[in-house]
């Protein structure tokens, strides 16, 4: 006898193939048989009517510390994720010491939010050991930053280490404790200073091997391409995996022009036999630190330098002048204008009339110029805030969907305060309801294969993204016309609708429409070979 059977449904298995109907028996959490006439079990779901995919599997969260944090996965099983991978962008919880803690926690808390002391972040085996002891409702695997790598061996100089080899044995720490990929902020300090020749260098530890690197790229604006071929080029010198992180082309100057040619780069690359994929994101807004409008120079020495340079009035005079004309970094503030710069995080009480404001409106209201704005709020924040960035264009969203080696990913980040961005709820609703049904960008069977099999396949996640004999009974049954997408900019903090039925490891988490609190999540670590 089987633990479950699901019986009737219309299997969507993440190969992109047709769907058809057949049973799935599941025992000790894992598909035990695909077919009809399977026999008795303990537990037996009809899902006539319903799709019956595998569970989703998001590669892109910066829920590092969030994991920890009563009521974590609430929000992303009511949208069928029951696989995640944090760490992303370069800017990982682990490793670091204290040397340079209290610079990095403080870099790190609009994305990952305030971090419980108790949680080890010395290396990622004692990282993971942790989670183990955490009632997991979705299986959570981590990349390592090597942005909070170099932060915690270096700091935040713009110069390169002469030495790298304490670099490169933290790398290689983080891989034998478990990371499917190395993650990188090239837009980010202090990751930002790297050469192309010092970040080829720093990553030599992946050289001939089989983790993939995952890349918030230096530019997703005017220079787009051009990091493209950068990243190209850095594959191509440690011929390993490359996986661009949430594709964009910031800017209405850059839309319709900039994502077919960066695609048509990959493809060729591909050709030429470099390993290399891409995700996006399916919102025309971004979400990350109000840092991100500085140019890299304004970056250098850590918070206290920033922040001393904030204050400084010829160095803002640098930094209007800076926004006005330069184009040798992601000028958002250029990009999209300060009426598409959502504030979204605050700490300080004299600034919380000011979430959900644009910068436009904060100086307004503060009776500043834009720029002296963003510094004053930057620099009494000791940099601690988040933004919401109008910047990218729904059209290229399609194109990126339309490519067959791109996956979806929400990029969601977990401050704990002020406004999240609603992809943290919504996401892996929002393909089907926006992009299947509403757009028609993608059928039914390419969805689903595009945040299942292609997320596992691109960071290598073993058993599962596919529904067959032997794979993690990770499933989720539904009707896509059911599935509502309710988190919005304003009101972000509201569960997606229609998951019926969300299997983790053979246990319902979600049993027709019911939260289980089954916590049946385990920690996944990659896996040599």
């Amino acid at each position: 006898m089987y633990n479950t059977l699901i019986r009737g449904g219309t299997l969507i298995d993440g190969t992109g193939g047709a769907p058809y109907c057949a049973d799935i028996a599941l025992q000790d959490g894992k598909i035990a048989a695909i077919g009809h006439d399977l026999g008795a079990a303990a537990q037996v779901i009809d899902a006539k009517g319903f799709c019956v995919t595998p569970g989703f599997i998001d590669i892109h969260r910066h829920g590092d510390a969030a994991v920890f944090r009563p009521g974590f996965g609430v929000a992303e099983l009511r949208q069928g994720l029951t696989t995640i991978l944090n760490g992303a962008c370069g800017v990982s919880l682990v490793p670091f010491g204290n040397r340079h803690k209290d610079e990095l926690l403080h870099y790190l808390e609009p994305i990952t939010g305030r971090l419980d002391p108790t949680i080890p972040t010395e290396s990622l085996g004692a990282y993971l050991a942790a989670l183990r002891q955490v009632a997991l409702p979705l299986n959570v695997g981590m990349m390592l930053g090597a942005g909070t790598v170099r932060a915690d061996l270096f700091g935040y100089a713009e110069e390169e280490p002469a030495d790298l080899s304490p670099i490169h044995r933290a790398l290689e720490r983080g891989i034998a404790d478990g990371a499917y990929g190395i993650s990188l902020g090239l837009g980010y300090a202090p990751e930002c200073f790297y050469t192309t020749d010092g970040l080829i260098r720093a990553l030599q530890p992946l050289k001939d091997g089989d983790i993939p690197i995952t890349v918030h790229m230096r530019h997703e604006g005017d220079g787009v391409c051009d990091s493209v071929a950068e990243m190209i080029a850095v594959a191509k010198a440690l011929r390993c995996p490359m996986h661009i992180s949430h594709l964009k082309a910031m800017g209405k100057r850059n839309w319709h022009t900039k994502i077919p040619r960066a695609l048509e780069l990959m493809a060729q690359a591909r050709e030429d036999g470099v390993d290399i994929t891409c995700d996006v994101y399916l919102y025309d807004a971004g979400s990350t630190q109000l840092l991100h409008l500085l140019p890299p120079d304004f970056l250098k020495g850590g918070v206290d330098a920033i922040c001393a340079r904030l204050r400084d009035k010829n160095q803002r005079d640098l930094l209007r002048e800076a926004i006005a004309h330069r184009h040798d970094f992601d000028n958002i503030a250029q990009m999209v204008g300060w009426e598409n710069i959502m504030l979204s995080a605050l700490n300080l009480p004299e600034y919380q009339h000011l979430i959900g404001k644009t910068l436009a409106q904060a100086a307004e209201l503060l009776q500043l110029d834009p720029v002296d704005c963003l510094c004053q709020l930057l620099a009494d924040e000791r940099c601690a805030v988040t933004m919401i960035d109008r910047m990218a264009c729904e059209d290229d969203i399609c194109t990126i969907l339309n490519d067959p080696h791109s996956s979806v990913i929400s990029d969601s980040t977990y401050p704990t305060s002020g406004k999240p961005h609603p992809r943290v709820y919504g996401s892996y609703v929002r393909i089907f309801e926006r992009f299947v049904l509403e757009k028609k960008t993608l059928d039914l069977p390419t969805a689903v294969r595009k945040i299942t099999a292609l997320p596992a396949e691109a960071m290598r996640i073993q058993n599962k993204g596919l529904l067959r004999v032997g794979m993690d009974a990770d499933i989720n049954i539904f009707k896509p016309e059911l599935l509502h997408e309710r988190a919005t900019y304003l009101d972000p903090t509201q569960e997606s609708e229609g998951m019926d039925t969300v299997f983790v490891g053979g246990v319902p988490a979600i049993l027709h429409g019911a939260w289980t609190d089954a916590g049946t999540g385990a920690v996944i670590k990659h896996q040599a070979g």
